[in-house]
């Protein structure tokens, strides 16, 4: 029964993994290609170590702290990739409806200005 558990875990972050990258085929721009396989394997890598700790309790420590390293380092590594993207003005999707840090840049220089 912990092998059936631990398969189901590890097909479960198969299917996310593999989002993760239909959506970086998928998706109209940079943004959305990072977000979409940002969040996508985050989940997918952590549904995988959990599936594996079934496999070898032995290492479930070891795998926890792969985990909280997934945790920590996806979202960061996002938000740097998405804000370098936005500074070199990499071009977003034509369907995209704002831009909140030219909104924010723009209150911040009429602050300055006041």
């Amino acid at each position: 029964m912990v092998d059936l558990i631990g398969s189901v875990f590890i097909l479960a972050g198969s299917v996310f993994l593999f989002s993760a990258g239909l959506g970086l085929l998928r998706m109209p721009d940079a943004y959305t290609r990072i977000q979409a396989g940002t969040k996508a394997s985050t989940l997918g890598n952590m549904l995988v170590l959990i599936g594996l700790a079934f496999y070898h309790p032995n290492w479930t420590f070891q795998l926890i702290l792969v985990v909280y390293f997934v945790l920590v380092t996806n979202p960061v590594s996002s938000h740097a990739l998405s804000r370098a993207a936005w500074l070199i003005r990499t071009p977003m999707a034509s369907t995209t409806m704002t831009d909140a840090l030219i909104d924010e840049e723009e209150r911040g220089a009429g602050e300055k200005e006041a």
